[in-house]
């Protein structure tokens, strides 16, 4: 069986692209970017143990999408939004190949409704 050798970038994006394939993981992103909070801030709306909220919170900081600072008890979170911009420039490099696909469907439907 052959294995596919990956470069340290494409493990990076796998890293990033499965810590938000999880939809709790997302809505932390999508809090952080409205700026810094506590950790029981961020986790309060989540219908789950603190215990359970910080291991999403650790595969986020895996992935180096979350930075956590402590100031004596208080954790901080930060959204570290780098790894997005890779995952974003990744998708986009397909982007001329979905246009291409657009505009033959885009034809065939200009086709089938000159037919009719």
């Amino acid at each position: 069986m052959n294995q596919v050798v990956q470069s340290p970038a494409s493990r990076k994006l796998d890293t990033v692209i499965a810590a938000i394939s999880d939809p709790t993981r997302r809505a932390i992103v999508e809090r952080l970017a409205r700026g810094p909070a506590s950790i029981s801030d961020v986790a309060a709306p989540f219908p789950m143990s603190l215990t359970g909220f910080i291991k999403h919170v650790r595969v986020l900081e895996r992935a180096g999408l979350v930075r956590r600072t402590r100031s004596g008890r208080e954790n901080t979170l930060e959204l570290s939004a780098e790894p997005l911009r890779d995952v974003a420039t990744w998708v986009f490099s397909y982007a001329s190949f979905w246009n291409a696909r657009l505009d033959q469907f885009e034809r065939h439907f200009a086709q089938q409704k000159e037919r009719r």
